[in-house]
């Protein structure tokens, strides 16, 4: 493992603990990086260099759960308030209020944005079409025995989910039905299905665990030096990174578990770590109510991170900059 130690970009704005983060493809323009916060105000940036952009105000409770479609043209927020909202990016505006029964925990676009998935305390997960926003659910999955933490469109014709009742669960969108069902020994605590769909990678207690999105077989596991709240695997899969109650932000070896590297730049527990969809950098958020950025490789000319001639070189070689 290497000893050297990098200094991420730091993003602020939020007044409370950052709590989930989603990062579109790569458009034109860039791709963006949105971040749900217990502010009750999601925030959209840049994702290349962190800069902020906009901030969706509407929502009157914690924020959960965000979501970008590939194109960056739309947002979904789940919220403590009942509600999930689906905004206009481009303006900020609200284009339709989803009312829950409960509290909206994530939310999650389908492969060619049209549909939107949300699950809740409710232990239930629905899905919207977007193009018949107003007209209700067009599924409706009684999907757990407790809370449910993340769900997400898997190949368009199944959901997977996890929750608190220590399960993963694969649903079928035609038929409604559980075809595979994983046990944890401790609450699955974070999902994210890799860009190309083929790998669900899991955070549960000290381990991260990655499965096969078609068989649902468990191709790898390996032990992490903390209590996990969130893991990310690079999209070249060489990698994946990872944080949690230790403040830490670690890099490791995907294909053999090695710990790379260990960072700490928050100042409290790590709920969320992403990939950029680019592979050049990850973004984390905490507790202490800020995002970073992070590079894959320290050092490299990228973004805001800029070789520094003028000044005494700092940690890496680079100045210390932080994101507007």
């Amino acid at each position: 493992m290497t000893t050297f130690k990098q200094v991420p970009l730091t993003c602020g704005g939020h007044t409370r603990p950052v709590v989930h983060l989603d990062f579109s493809d790569v458009t034109k323009d860039g791709f963006y990086l949105i971040s749900a916060c217990k502010d009750g105000k999601p925030m959209l940036r840049q994702g290349e260099t962190g800069d902020w952009i906009g901030t969706f105000e509407g929502h009157k409770g914690a924020v959960w759960g965000v979501a970008l479609t590939q194109n960056a043209n739309l947002a979904a927020s789940g919220a403590a308030d009942f509600s999930a909202k689906l905004w206009d990016a481009r303006y900020g505006d609200v284009v339709h209020t989803f009312d829950h029964e409960h509290i909206v925990k994530s939310v999650n676009f389908n492969a060619d944005d049209t549909l939107l998935l949300t699950a809740s305390n409710e232990k239930l997960i629905r899905v919207f079409d977007l193009n018949k926003p107003e007209a209700g659910p067009l599924e409706k999955i009684n999907a757990h025995t407790s809370s449910i933490r993340h769900a997400v469109f898997l190949h368009n014709s199944r959901i997977v989910s996890v929750s608190d009742d220590l399960t993963m669960r694969v649903w079928d969108r035609t038929s409604g039905q559980e075809v595979h069902k994983i046990e944890f020994p401790t609450i699955p605590n974070s999902l994210e299905l890799s860009r190309d769909g083929a790998i669900l990678t899991v955070a549960h207690g000290t381990d991260v665990s990655f499965y096969s999105s078609d068989t649902m077989r468990k191709m790898r596991e390996f032990p992490v030096p903390t209590k996990c709240y969130s893991a990310s695997l690079a999209p070249s899969r060489a990698t994946f990174v990872c944080g949690g109650e230790d403040l830490k932000v670690y890099k490791f070896d995907y294909n053999t578990g090695t710990e790379l590297e260990s960072n700490k730049g928050h100042f409290g527990p790590v709920h969320c770590v992403r990939w950029s969809p680019d592979g050049e950098l990850y973004a984390t958020g905490s507790e202490d109510g800020t995002v970073r950025l992070w590079q894959a490789v320290p050092g490299r000319v990228y973004g805001l991170w800029r070789r520094s001639s003028d000044h005494p070189p700092i940690a890496n070689g680079f100045k210390e900059v932080a994101a507007n």
